[in-house]
């Protein structure tokens, strides 16, 4: 299927086309957590940072704000998060409920065997030069 793309000389093109297989192969792996991969790094991010406000959410994911909120109504829907007043009755937080702890944790190995995968297929130094190309394309 990728092999009948027409070559591009865009480096925006070639990284949607490679963010998109890569996404593809983690939700595969993630489906029977049901969780998608951006689900499973959402759910990730707020146990590392244990009920954050939902602005620390999103600079954490480099997610806007809205889009944000698109992503967590599902979750919040299956149960998996809450939200919470925070501190100044202004602002919300957002925690995992147990469910979502639990969720996490059965998803944890699914995303690890995904990690694996791609980790395989580049070879130990490919997948150190990506890790920083990406991190460099990233940081602006």
């Amino acid at each position: 299927m990728l092999q009948n793309m027409l070559p591009t000389s865009c480096h925006c093109t070639r990284l949607r086309r490679a963010a998109h297989a890569v996404t593809r192969l983690y939700d595969e792996a993630l489906a029977e957590s049901h969780l998608t991969v951006t689900q499973f790094s959402l759910l990730r991010t707020m146990s590392r940072l244990d009920a954050p406000y939902i602005s620390t959410l999103a600079n954490a994911t480099g997610l806007e704000r809205s889009t944000l909120g698109r992503n967590l109504r599902p979750l919040e829907r299956a149960g998996l998060i809450a939200f919470g007043q925070g501190s100044d009755g202004r602002t919300r937080v957002v925690r995992l409920t147990r469910r979502g702890t639990q969720t996490l944790q059965r998803a944890i190995p699914r995303w690890e065997a995904a990690q694996a995968r791609v980790d395989a297929a580049l070879g130990e130094r490919k997948a150190e030069q990506l890790a920083q190309l990406l991190e460099e394309v990233t940081a602006g």
